[in-house]
């Protein structure tokens, strides 16, 4: 990512967090959403109404998995402001990366905006650094934004530290969590993210997000994007002044 759009996402972080005031903005809070749509049962009347929400509030982006890549696409439409996400080798990672390059070509072919990539955890255990990061820089190469994915709730201090280092380094634009799934996202992981990112790319917060007091307490701790399946909610939430 350029250094000058890095810095006006991080200085959005930043607004928000110091103007009190802001916290009560619908348009505030919707900037920040990643709606997830990722349910595999999800009928296209469904997710023709999620991207019409989307569009509605400007939600920053919508990730959603391959073979809904095309629909969401149509139905957000050539002038959307919401950016849309594919996801690579969701949830686990666990494929060989020839397999991950063929899904990043599916995605740019289909319209995808932005990766969100499950790195090679196995290599990273194992040790082997560079395979881990090469997988991301060849990803990388594509010449869309790559989001990486860490499972940080089952990773070391230490295994976490390097994971971004060398996410860092194949060249990622953001960093993310996890995969949203176990237990929620805490604002001391958030913190622990923006300490070891140090600035240098995004941190987008995922699991668990349902309700908007979560949802600022995220935002608040560091994270520059949210991933939640409850964006809607948390419209109405803001709506109803429901966190009050």
């Amino acid at each position: 990512m350029e250094g000058t759009e890095l810095s006006r996402l991080k200085g959005k972080t930043l607004d928000f967090m110091n103007r009190e005031n802001s916290r009560y903005q619908l348009d505030e809070i919707t900037g920040f959403i990643h709606q997830a749509v990722l349910n595999p049962h999800l009928s296209e009347e469904s997710l023709d109404q999620i991207c019409k929400i989307a569009n509605q509030f400007n939600f920053s982006g919508l990730c959603t998995n391959l073979l809904q890549l095309a629909n969401a696409k149509k139905r957000l439409g050539v002038k959307s402001s919401t950016k849309l996400i594919a996801v690579i080798a969701f949830p686990f990672g666990d494929i060989p990366s020839i397999l991950k390059k063929k899904e990043a070509e599916w995605a740019a072919i289909q319209g995808a905006d932005e990766l969100e990539v499950v790195p090679n955890f196995l290599a990273l255990q194992n040790g082997e650094i560079n395979i881990f990061a090469e997988e991301l820089a060849e990803l990388v190469e594509f010449g869309l934004p790559v989001r990486s994915i860490l499972d940080m709730s089952n990773l070391s201090k230490e295994k976490l530290s390097t994971a971004i280092e060398a996410s860092i380094d194949a060249g990622v634009t953001a960093i993310q969590s996890g995969n949203g799934f176990g237990p929620a996202i805490s604002k001391e992981q958030i913190k622990e993210l923006s300490l070891l990112t140090k600035g240098r790319c995004l941190v987008k917060g995922v699991g668990g997000i349902k309700t908007l007091p979560h949802a600022i307490e995220v935002i608040d701790s560091g994270a520059d994007q949210i991933g939640t399946s409850f964006g809607w909610e948390l419209v109405q939430q803001i709506k109803n002044k429901a966190y009050n």
